[in-house]
């Protein structure tokens, strides 16, 4: 089944800074998400968004619809996703991008995938944004705490003291596990930031100053690890 990709590509003509995969919320490949990939295309990259969901019946869920995003989420599986992760990669390999020259982000669910992409490829650099699974696997993935000092990829993970689902305690835990890894490795933690703090599409959890501090973190660690 071939992975449908959403593409946004830098304009004006200048020549790319390299790939990155923006993997999906819960909530599937939203217009947050594509404008996510739009943001990239700005700072010069091109991005590409494959779409996790697209086995299911519904691809796209409303905020306000939970429940059905976390049956989506129960429905995935880890080969199937690294499927759709690898399709990805291999759409940036068509435009010319080595592995080297490609990154790797993600968001909620997404920030999970982006880091066992982390530890099983040897990408240019991966972020994770509020990604769970700490101590408990999956989607078929084992804990992020197992695999940690196996990272193949920079990896820089962004996470919120509000988050009720990621607690401070485990992400302390992950900075320490990813740190004996033979990657660069770094956590930034927001004490105002909750699960979602990127979002600006929901005001509830959005976080203007997490967000922003996060974004220009994650461009500096791209630009630093990924090869030109």
């Amino acid at each position: 089944m071939t992975t449908p990709l959403t593409f946004r590509e830098p304009s004006g003509g200048a020549a790319p800074r390299g790939g990155v995969v923006v993997i999906q919320e819960a909530f599937g490949v939203t217009d947050h998400i594509v404008d996510v990939c739009r943001r990239f295309a700005d700072a010069g990259w091109v991005a590409v968004a494959p779409h996790l969901f697209h086995r299911q019946n519904k691809q796209i869920h409303d905020y306000t619809d939970m429940k059905a995003a976390m049956s989506s989420i129960g429905s995935l599986k880890a080969d199937e996703v690294d499927s759709d992760v690898d399709a990805a990669l291999g759409g940036l390999a068509e435009r010319g991008f080595e592995p080297t020259q490609c990154a790797i982000v993600g968001f909620c669910m997404g920030g999970t995938v982006a880091f066992h992409t982390a530890a099983r490829r040897p990408l240019g650099a991966a972020a994770t944004f509020y990604g769970g699974g700490i101590d408990k696997g999956r989607f078929g993935y084992p804990t992020m705490l197992s695999v940690a000092d196996a990272l193949q990829t920079p990896w820089h993970g962004f996470f919120g003291d509000l988050d009720k689902g990621i607690p401070t305690s485990e992400v302390e835990q992950l900075r320490t596990a990813a740190a004996t890894s033979p990657v660069a490795t770094d956590i930034t933690r927001y004490a105002q930031g909750d699960h979602g703090f990127h979002c600006d599409d929901r005001p509830a959890v959005y976080n203007a100053d997490a967000s922003a501090d996060a974004w220009s973190k994650t461009l500096d660690w791209f630009d630093a690890h990924v090869a030109r």
